[in-house]
């Protein structure tokens, strides 16, 4: 089994910048891809990015690319998303999950953290 926990959420104003973190614990975390997720209100869950398990191969959603970045520390279980310029479109609760095989925005994970929020607005 593999645990995941997201942190670093909050309210943040437009333009604005934040970093979450995802933490890794179980069965060889560092053999695991990783991606971020996100879900509006009254939208589905969709992916936005993710990395590889050595963290030298990342994939983004175009919305996010060239704002958001991925990367991992895999002497701490730990991947980040770091996010600039904010939009209120961003607004949403934000998951990492976990999967065997790198794919298109780790699609179809077999892992998920318990989500946090994030709320871009003035």
């Amino acid at each position: 089994q593999l645990q995941l926990v997201e942190s670093g959420g909050g309210l943040v104003q437009p333009g604005g910048s934040l970093r979450l973190s995802c933490a890794a614990s179980g069965i060889t975390p560092n053999y695991y891809a990783i991606g971020w997720f996100r879900q509006a209100s009254g939208k589905e869950r969709e992916g936005i990015s993710c990395i590889n398990g050595s963290g030298d191969s990342t994939n983004y959603e175009d919305s996010v690319a060239g704002r958001f970045t991925i990367s991992r520390d895999n002497a701490k279980n730990t991947v980040y998303l770091e996010m600039n310029g904010l939009k209120p479109e961003d607004t949403a609760v934000y998951y990492c999950a976990a999967k065997t095989t790198y794919t298109r925005l780790c699609n179809r994970p077999d892992y998920w953290g318990q989500g946090t929020q994030v709320t871009v607005s003035s």
